[in-house]
Formats: C-alpha cells, structure tokens, sequence
C-alpha cells in the first residue's frame, strides 16, 4: 500500500539530535509529527523535498535569547529561522516584557530597553497576558519563556538600589507564581546588571521558592564573569541547592586578560558540582559580547563598537575609539552623549571560547540583541557558525555532536518533550542543510547577513523558510 504523507523528505543524511552516527534516510510527516523513518522509496507527499544526500537534523534550539518582543513585533523570526532554529527560550538575564502590573519607568530601567527602549511593549500586566498575545499571533517559530527578576524588581520597587524588603519579596514570589502556573519554564536573574546589584542571594532563594513545585529552571546570567567568577558559580550553585531546581549558567564565558585561560578552572569546577547537582550551560560561538554601554562595562575590553545609540543614532556600528575622536572629547565623555546606548565588548580569549564550546555538557545559545541598530553577528550567524567555522574547519567537534549541542541536549536540559530529536513520533521541528557549505555569513562588519548552506527549515511540520526566503507561515507555538 502506497503511504501518502504531508511532507516528504527524500534522500537525507539523517543527524538525530541524540549524537548518534548519522545515516540515510528518508522522513515521513503527518500534521506536525515525524510519522515514519526509512526507506520510504514507494511513498509519495503532497510537498516533497529531495536533499539528495544533505543533512535532515532536528532544528535548532536557541538556549539563551532575548526574543520576547521580536516573535510579536517581528513574527516571521527571519535572523533566527534562517540559519535553521525552530525554538527560542527567551526571557533571559533577568529581563522579560512580562509582568508589568503598573507603568514602566520613562526612560525604561536598563537593561530592559534592550528589549524596548519606548516602553510600548512593556504593556502586559500579567505573564498570562503575554502568552495569550503570543498564542494569538503566532511566530513562525517555538518560545519556551523564562519570567526575569530584574522585571519583577521594577515591576515591584521604587528603590532598586537596595535588597527588597519581606513585603516586596512576597510580592515577587507571587508573580513567580503567577507567571509559572500561566506556562514560564523558570526564572532567569541579571544579577550583574546594576537593577539587581543590591539582590543578595537570599533575595533571590525567597523569591525562586515557587519553581521547586512547578519543576521550573534557574537561568542566570551571574553576578561576575571576571576576577570573582568562582565566587559567581558558587553562588548560582548555592542557590540551585538551596531552591532543589536545575540551574543554567548563561553564555558561560572568563573575561579581560588576567582571567584568560580560566575556563579550565570554571569548567573543572561546573564539572564537578554536575556530580552533586543539576548543573548546564550554555555559550556563543564569539570573543566579544554585547549589553548596553556604559562607563564601567569598558575596562579589559580590546575593542569597543557601537551597536545602537538613542541620543546619536549616526555612529551605530562604529568604533568606539572613533567616534570619540570625531566629537573631540574622551571614550568616557562620549559614551555620556551616546547614552542610552548599546556596544559590542571584545574582552574573551578564542582558546577559552574554543574550551568551552567544546565541553561536552555545553548548549549553544545565540544571545543576540534583535533590536539593535547594527547588531552583533551573533543574532543571525550562531548556529551555522558553531557547523561551519567550529565543527568542519576548526574540528572542535564531529558534525553529530555539533548538532547535538543545539537540539537534544538543549530540549532535555529545558524538559522540551518530543523536541530536538528526529524520532518517529516526535514533533516535526527540522533544519535541512549542506554540511559542506554550511556557516555564518554575518561579520562586525555587516552583521544582519542571512547563513549560507540552509536548504529549509520546517515548524511543527510546516516549511517556514526555503530557498533563502521565508514562507510566510506561523506555525509556532508557546512550549
């Protein structure tokens, strides 16, 4: 009997999601399941896709974005569904779009306007509110959700620039509540913005308290990635043991030359409390990172470019250096004309990039900033850069533990089931590509250029990017 599938993909070199080899095959799709695996030669499809010996791996899984307002301002996901990602977790570093039960701050509190600096999105009173909003619309890709303490902060006190009392905990701890009974997958912290300075790690324990019932996470992005990065690790790990919850260290990384080559002593040391503890991470495939601008973020960096500025929008993508000579007026001078702004700081070594990446435990996650004027190239070369450059040229990895890193490692360490994996009966997320040609086309330079080597991407079963452009279906859906 002739089989007759929804979309069929024909002549596949098959990468799992689960490490395993790869081999050939073909995959059969009914409504948004893979529904057979194999040789499905006498088969036929309503859509078909012949990969002709190319590689059909689960998409990809963003482990650490700040997506929030994008999937509703920019629903088709074009930087992240065109270099293959099919889900985003978002809501990190502390900060959300959701909840905000009274009126945002004008100007917006930073970091949160590196999600919305007008304040107009910050518009949902409870975290039900946003979902809802996303449920409505939908993107043309999955969210899994993270509520950030850094929003409950300005959502709840008037001062942030102290410990919260008992009451203002209270508070939080109920929207903790709120938020993962509506469908958050856990809390993320940004103890190393200035909104959460003054949380002590009991702040944080006391309001966390309710994600031990609904089995949620621990995300943060921790208090020191420098000089007092041990310290910053056994606090995140005190506070994983404190609340009996996974935690996940957000783009894991040793910064400024006297800490260069720490990663040896920070990966022994997440290694060993794994023994003792649920413990992931996760990390981006590049030496420089990118926040807001301000004065003390400039120590220890080499390099310090512009990515947007709401007072100058002229020098976005410029030079630090160079946009202080062209004022007259010192680096330190022009980032307080600049402000609020945003910057990309090259402060990392490649060899502990290049360590860390490797570490078998360590998710890929893009931490790229949608809103920026001239974006890192993080925001839409991650994935095909930790293949291309990383995998083939490099040789860090194998192709399959590469795509791995991205997919089922990623959906296990979020409880995203049936996700990541290519198995008969698991939701039909894939990304199809060259694995000869595959990598980031984006550069400092030229930041917002499309991946080479992504043949088409597929959502809950349905295509949302083929041939270099999207489709125009939204079949995403809230995790």
């Amino acid at each position: 009997m002739t089989q007759n599938f929804d979309l069929l993909i024909r002549n596949a070199t098959i990468v799992d999601g689960t490490g395993a080899a790869r081999y050939s095959g073909d995959l059969g799709i009914r409504g948004d399941r893979i529904d057979r695996i194999g040789d499905l030669s006498g088969a036929s499809g309503r859509q078909e896709i012949d990969l002709a010996g190319r590689v059909a791996a689960p998409g990809f899984i963003d482990a650490h974005t700040h997506d929030d307002r994008l999937l509703l301002s920019g629903p088709d996901m074009a930087p992240k569904v065109s270099q293959g990602v099919t889900t985003v977790i978002g809501g990190n570093c502390g900060i959300s779009l959701a909840p905000m039960p009274r009126a945002i701050p004008s100007p917006v509190t930073p970091p949160l306007n590196l999600l919305d600096d007008s304040g107009n999105w910050f518009r949902f009173r409870r975290f039900s509110d946003y979902l809802d909003a996303l449920r409505a619309q939908p993107a043309a890709i999955n969210c899994a959700m993270l509520v950030g303490h850094t929003t409950l902060r300005v959502a709840t006190m008037d001062d942030l620039s102290r410990p919260a009392s008992r009451a203002e905990i209270a508070a939080m701890r109920q929207l903790v509540d709120e938020t993962l009974t509506a469908g958050a997958i856990g809390v993320s912290t940004g103890l190393f913005y200035e909104p959460a300075f003054a949380a002590p790690t009991e702040e944080i324990i006391e309001v966390c308290r309710p994600l031990a019932e609904h089995k949620g996470v621990y995300c943060t992005h921790m208090r020191n990635e420098d000089a007092k990065v041990v310290e910053a690790l056994e606090e995140t790990f005190r506070i994983g043991r404190a609340l009996g919850v996974p935690v996940v260290i957000s783009h894991h990384k040793v910064q400024e030359v006297a800490n260069f080559g720490r990663s040896v002593e920070t990966l022994a040391l997440i290694q060993q409390r794994m023994r003792e503890q649920p413990v992931c991470l996760d990390c981006y495939p590049y030496t420089a990172g990118s926040t807001i601008l301000s004065v003390n973020r400039l120590r220890g960096a080499k390099r310090v470019l512009v990515s947007w500025s709401k007072a100058l929008p002229q020098y976005a993508g410029q030079d630090l250096d160079a946009i202080a000579g062209q004022l007259g007026v010192s680096p330190e001078e022009a980032v307080e004309r600049l402000s609020p702004a945003g910057a990309i700081y090259f402060k990392m070594d490649e060899a502990d990039v290049q360590r860390i990446l490797k570490f078998g435990p360590t998710m890929i996650g893009s931490d790229g900033l949608p809103h920026d004027a001239a974006p890192h190239p993080r925001l839409w070369g991650t994935f095909p850069r930790v293949l291309g450059h990383y995998g083939r040229l490099l040789g860090l990895f194998s192709l399959e533990m590469a795509v791995h890193k991205m997919t089922g490692l990623t959906a296990s360490n979020f409880g995203l089931r049936d996700r990541g994996v290519l198995q008969e009966g698991a939701y039909a997320d894939l990304a199809l590509f060259d694995a000869d040609t595959v990598d980031a086309a984006s550069t400092y330079e030229s930041p917002m250029a499309q991946a080479r080597g992504i043949e088409a991407v597929v959502v809950n079963g349905t295509v949302v990017w083929r041939d270099g452009r999207a489709t125009g279906t939204r079949p995403g859906r809230v995790l």
